[in-house]
């Protein structure tokens, strides 16, 4: 048997250790600036630990750990597809192409609110921020260190943007798991999230457009060599741009993300072949492996192109892996449905029911790292909470994506959070103050909840 007894968990236990879990890694983070490997790797030993205090079997812990690690399998393949993704894109020169194009359009004082735009134009679009970051989303990386603009503002402005893309877009895996969990059509689910979208995009792009001058005004000059350089270094050309072209058009068709990703990198594959005739079988795998390495001779810009490989992608496929086990283990001892319990007994009103909501979803969020449970475990909680106060179930399904879906990119072991960092090369705790979107998204829920304005009956 997998345990002998049912595992009896006090409130003051689970209490502790959240308290402890979240002081460990925040005290580990702030104060010794430590990657949150290690600290989560020791909530994993303390957790052990205290399942064996409750006289818990190995089998248990193990499939606890287990059980969260089978959640994470496919963005963690999907993690090692976009680092291949990348680093074939450079070689093809689709990335580039993009940052040669963009270079002639975007202008220096209108850069920051246009890449909010634009990636929120394509998320919507395609309904995923992770394959809006990862594309579009390096290129402006690029573009915007070429100008002199600071790489935390630019990751907030591409981020902000995915995320409102992915959070508005029927084709959203989030989108739609919000609205089936909730009972609600999805496209009533998409409208209702209007009221704390639209004043939040708003906000964005005065914010943006405040913020948005370089802080390296030198770089403004040097910005005028990169289409150049490019285009010397044989980077550029039309045809590269057919891999982005195929990859988005599968995407809007609803095509599965793996074989979306698998089609991008071999459409990428035969353009480096046709465009670059020279290279070799070997150059390819090697720039699958350990990333495209640019030799343009501009030191700047080989910087900003030196970039994906799966070698890129194991910093954030560990932290991933460890993150999961972490959240595996808390699932299974019951930690989250006690503290969801403990919740609900301080719902009286429709505003505290809102902030309980909101504080639930990002507290899986914080204990789990998983943005799909943060979604589901809140759902599931406050569902009759919602239906015995006679509110719309629309309003929690909103709830669920303004606190779940767009908190888990600023949590620096959550899976969003570590696929943000890795591909875009900016810390997390270093962007977050610059992802308004996400940031602005809870207080407007929180804002409507307190008010009443947008909180339909039944």
């Amino acid at each position: 048997m997998e345990n002998k007894q049912k595992l009896n968990i006090s409130r003051i236990e689970s209490l502790s250790i959240i308290f402890f879990i979240l002081l460990l890694i925040g005290f580990s983070l702030f104060k010794f600036e430590a990657a949150p490997h290690i600290p989560i790797f020791g909530a994993i030993v303390a957790l052990v630990g205290f399942a064996l205090v409750k006289k818990q079997t190995w089998t248990f812990i193990e499939n606890g750990l287990k059980s969260g690690l089978k959640e994470g399998l496919i963005p963690i393949f999907l993690f090692i597809l976009i680092g291949i993704l990348i680093g074939v894109w450079m070689l093809s020169g689709t990335i580039p192409t993009f940052i040669f194009y963009g270079s002639q359009i975007l202008s220096v004082d209108y850069f920051l609110p246009s890449v909010f735009l634009v990636t929120a134009v394509i998320g919507t679009c395609i309904g995923s921020a992770f394959t809006t970051s990862s594309t579009v989303g390096v290129a402006f990386m690029a573009l915007g260190v070429a100008m002199g603009f600071n790489p935390a503002i630019i990751a907030g402005a591409i981020i902000s943007g995915a995320f409102l893309g992915d959070k508005m877009s029927p084709l959203s895996d989030t989108t739609n798991i919000a609205s089936a969990i909730c009972k609600v059509d999805l496209f009533d689910h998409i409208r209702h999230m209007l009221w704390t979208t639209v004043p939040a995009l708003l906000i964005c792009l005065l914010a943006f457009s405040l913020i948005g001058k370089p802080g390296d005004l030198s770089s403004v000059d040097e910005l005028s060599k990169l289409p150049q350089t490019l285009k010397n270094a044989g980077l550029t050309h039309p045809l590269a741009l057919l891999p982005a072209l195929i990859m988005f058009g599968l995407a809007i068709k609803r095509v599965p993300a793996i074989f979306v990703m698998m089609i991008g990198i071999l459409v990428g594959t035969i353009v480096a072949f046709i465009l670059q005739p020279g290279i070799s079988i070997a150059q390819l795998m090697d720039v699958m492996q350990n990333g495209y390495k640019s030799s343009t001779g501009e030191e700047r810009i080989d910087t900003i192109l030196s970039r994906g490989g799966i070698q890129s992608m194991m910093w954030s496929v560990s932290l991933v892996l460890l993150t999961l086990s972490m959240g595996g283990l808390i699932q299974k001892l019951g930690i989250i449905d006690k503290m969801m319990e403990m919740l609900q007994d301080f719902i009286e009103s429709t505003g505290k029911l809102v902030l309980s909501t909101v504080a639930t979803a990002i507290g899986v969020n914080l204990c789990i790292g998983e943005q799909y449970m943060s979604i589901i475990l809140t759902g599931h909680a406050f569902e009759k909470e919602f239906e015995k106060q006679n509110i719309s179930a629309k309003n929690l399904s909103r709830i669920l994506e303004d606190a779940g879906t767009v908190i888990n990119p600023l949590i620096p072991y959550g899976v969003s959070g570590v696929f943000m960092a890795g591909v875009l090369g900016v810390d997390v705790l270093d962007y977050l103050p610059y992802a308004f979107f996400c940031l602005l998204s809870p207080l407007l829920s929180l804002f409507y909840g307190f008010t009443g304005i947008s909180i339909k009956k039944r």
